[in-house]
């Protein structure tokens, strides 16, 4: 009971393993993600900083070191899963929430039950903080995708988890999207052209379809403010 258990619960993240059910050439367990976001996100912060934006460092490493711990109640579900509709994953993420909610109230403290509410809940928001996360949890998944899709692995699943993540990031409005865009993915290209598997295609290809999807939510935006659409 209390503190005690959730600190031999985390053991358990590093026994879930990642993207489970396919051939990987190495397996990355849920506390090694966990330690990589946290990594990541530091430096995303920095690039933030640098460009004059106020970071709340301490909400930071809160929900990037505690992203994934409901993982351990419900495994790591396979992402063509969790995002085959909205619906299912407003459900898979009310179980997960509903079962951390469940152990604090069940296990921690009376006295530090609002501290672990707020570290243990989904971190990815509006705020600077919940949209480094989401570029730092991403970029973990590109980086994943990209060392199989480096090694020859030709696992349909790894092309799908690096096209939608650097999708996902490039629809992020921060300075440190820019300079990842700009400095860090030609340098991860290039060093992928001696794979077997054409990354630059599929890193071009995922590009121009995050700004296809940009273009097609601007138009919408300003259909919905004219005259037309408003009557």
């Amino acid at each position: 009971m209390g503190i005690h258990t959730y600190f031999q619960s985390l053991t358990d993240l590093e026994r879930i393993i990642r993207c489970p059910g396919k051939f990987k050439f190495q397996e990355h367990s849920v506390s090694a993600h966990s330690w990589k976001v946290v990594q990541y996100a530091k430096t995303l912060a920095d690039i933030e900083e640098s460009k004059g934006v106020t970071v709340d460092w301490k909400k930071l490493y809160n929900i990037t070191s505690s992203h994934d711990y409901g993982e351990i109640f419900i495994g790591d579900i396979k992402t063509p899963v969790k995002h085959y509709s909205l619906e299912l994953r407003a459900m898979l993420q009310q179980v997960e929430e509903g079962m951390v909610a469940h152990f604090i109230n069940d296990q921690i403290p009376e006295e530090f039950k609002t501290i672990f509410r707020g570290q243990l809940r989904e971190g990815k928001d509006d705020s600077v903080e919940g949209q480094i996360l989401e570029v730092a949890d991403k970029l973990d998944q590109i980086y994943e995708a990209f060392s199989e899709l480096q090694r020859g692995n030709t696992e349909k699943e790894f092309i799908v988890m690096y096209r939608n993540a650097l999708i996902k990031i490039k629809g992020i409005k921060l300075h440190c999207v820019d300079y990842f865009l700009q400095h860090i993915l030609p340098d991860m290209v290039k060093e992928g052209s001696r794979s077997p598997i054409d990354i630059g295609k599929i890193t071009d290809e995922a590009l121009a379809s995050a700004d296809k999807q940009r273009n097609r939510n601007e138009s919408l935006d300003i259909d919905s403010h004219s005259p037309a659409f408003s009557s």
